[in-house]
């Protein structure tokens, strides 16, 4: 696996604003996984490449007062980034810690493990991963998986730039080592990795063709894998155009009346 499939996406400032943009739209639908998970007061919860934050804050407010969340990541310009939003919503009970998600282990047991979009960058090492912290659940523990099939994103109807925009985009993951539709294949990877009772859920969002969103969504992720996309010949900056690419998304899917459906996000979870 090539070091740039950890996170090909940088953890440049811009690049931790563009995923609270992300975190907000995928937020109701994480909302819905976390509830079905049943993860719950007072349980002690690890949170998988925690990145800036946001999935752990979600489970936070599930797990109270008596509950705690430990989120770790590679990264510690996002871990700062996060620990500062847990500062200044005076969140207290969560706490982030650098570690790798391949080989980090705590002292004390989880309830439950949960990681939103950390498969899709080491696809390669998915059910050893899985297996790795579901040994370190108490038994009965539950283990929640949540990420992109990236396929599913498209303009309805169809807009030439958004799909000529998701098909680079995808090109581009993929020839960086990560596997932009794994989320398609989540209940396999948890079985593969010993759960038991392993559960599917999807929850596409749809996004209005008046609103920015979409638009926004699709030229952040692109203007991030630009070098990626010129270095492995998907396409070259002026063909991307990144400085116009959003305005041009926005008007092309206004005057195609479309609506732009965005990745859907899979949730898959089982328990040890």
């Amino acid at each position: 696996m090539s070091e740039e499939a950890d996170y090909v996406l940088g953890s440049e400032r811009q690049e931790l604003e563009r995923l609270e943009d992300q975190s907000r739209a995928l937020e109701p639908a994480t909302r819905q996984h976390l509830g079905a998970s049943g993860i719950g007061a007072g349980m002690r919860v690890l949170d998988l490449g925690t990145g800036i934050g946001d999935v752990a804050f979600l489970v936070s407010e599930l797990v109270g007062p008596t509950g705690h969340v430990v989120g770790i990541d590679q990264s510690p310009p996002a871990l700062a980034y996060a620990d500062e939003r847990r500062q200044t919503h005076n969140i207290g009970n969560v706490r982030f810690v650098e570690g790798d998600v391949r080989s980090w282990r705590d002292r004390e047991a989880f309830d439950a493990v949960v990681g939103r979009l950390i498969l899709f960058y080491v696809p390669n090492e998915a059910v050893e991963i899985i297996r790795h912290h579901a040994e370190a659940l108490r038994p009965g523990g539950v283990v929640l998986m949540m990420d992109f099939d990236a396929g599913a994103a498209r303009a309805e109807p169809p807009v030439p730039l958004v799909t000529e925009t998701v098909d680079r985009i995808l090109a581009a993951f993929r020839n960086a080592g990560a596997d932009p539709v794994v989320g398609a294949r989540l209940d396999r990877i948890l079985a593969r990795a010993g759960l038991r009772d392993v559960r599917t859920a999807r929850a596409p969002a749809y996004l209005e063709h008046e609103g920015a969103v979409g638009p926004r969504f699709l030229a952040g992720i692109a203007r991030a894998l630009l070098p990626v996309m010129e270095r492995t010949d998907v396409a070259a900056a002026e063909e991307v155009g990144i400085d116009t690419l959003e305005d041009r998304l926005r008007s092309d899917l206004l005057a195609a009346g479309a609506v732009f459906l965005p990745p859907t996000l899979v949730g898959a979870f089982g328990h040890r």
